[in-house]
């Protein structure tokens, strides 16, 4: 069976009306992979988000709430759970295989009979998960990464208390096995990405340091790729919730804009 194939489809509450929500399972790999996919009501025709979520296991799970957002703003949007989670089969690994999680939920949004564009959006540590699968569908309108980690290495030195969680998923440290870490990080092969890339960083994030987009920025610029950057001075990983929301509109608006091109 092809990867991005759904097997089931069900309904699942949605807090807001015109937006219709289902757990999905999906093929990937030849695993079965679960995610929450949110289509406004209707027959129209609309853009694809693809919504790649931070975090490991239960640590930033996807929420209806947050995806529903997305999709008010005009878009059909997939967030894969990534293998492993929440009944799906298999074992995350951090940016590693489980990337392959992402593309098939690329390849089920662009199957869907509704979606004629497809912008991809990487929170934190899906912010690796976005361009690695930017850089597989070359295709992509566009990619927005938020408080998104580029550099694995990066990642593992900055954060102690990922340490143990990264060892036992990637199989030791960055001095140990380089190659494991190099793999997992996109800046390497930035070269293949051809999609308009956002940047959107708190100056003050102490989870996902500002230098992880300011490489990210400085690879994009000097290969002459298209990169758009929005840094905020006074906040952290984490917006306040009104200006979360600002934010929220404006990208989606620059998504837009990106497919009109």
């Amino acid at each position: 069976m092809e990867d991005g194939t759904i097997l089931t489809k069900w309904n699942f509450p949605s807090p807001n009306p015109a937006i219709r929500l289902s757990i999905v399972s999906y093929i990937s790999q030849g695993l079965i992979v679960k995610g929450l996919l949110a289509e406004p009501k209707g027959n129209e025709v609309k853009d694809g988000f693809l919504y790649l979520r931070g975090g490991i296991k239960n640590v930033g799970k996807v929420r209806p709430a947050r995806v529903t957002q997305f999709a008010a703003e005009g878009f059909i949007v997939f967030a894969p759970f990534y293998r492993g989670n929440q009944g799906g089969e298999g074992n995350e690994d951090f940016c590693g295989e489980d990337r392959n999680d992402a593309f098939a939920a690329y390849q089920l949004l662009k199957a869907h009979q509704r979606v004629k564009n497809i912008h991809i959006f990487g929170f934190s540590r899906g912010g690796v998960m976005a361009l690695q699968t930017a850089i597989q569908f070359a295709e992509a309108t566009s990619v927005v990464t938020w408080g998104g980690v580029s550099d694995m290495e990066l990642t593992y030195t900055e954060r102690e208390d990922l340490r143990k969680m990264m060892k036992r998923v990637i199989g030791g440290t960055p001095n140990k096995y380089p190659d494991r870490y190099r793999e997992r990080t996109p800046l390497y092969n930035l070269e293949r990405l051809e999609a308009p890339v956002l940047i959107i960083h708190g100056w003050n994030d102490t989870n996902v340091s500002v230098e992880h987009a300011l490489r990210l920025e400085q690879a994009l610029n000097q290969l002459h790729k298209p990169v758009t950057t929005w840094y905020f001075r006074e906040f952290t990983h984490y917006f306040p919730p009104e200006v979360n929301r600002e934010v929220v509109k404006d990208l989606t608006i620059w998504m837009k804009m990106q497919a009109q091109k």
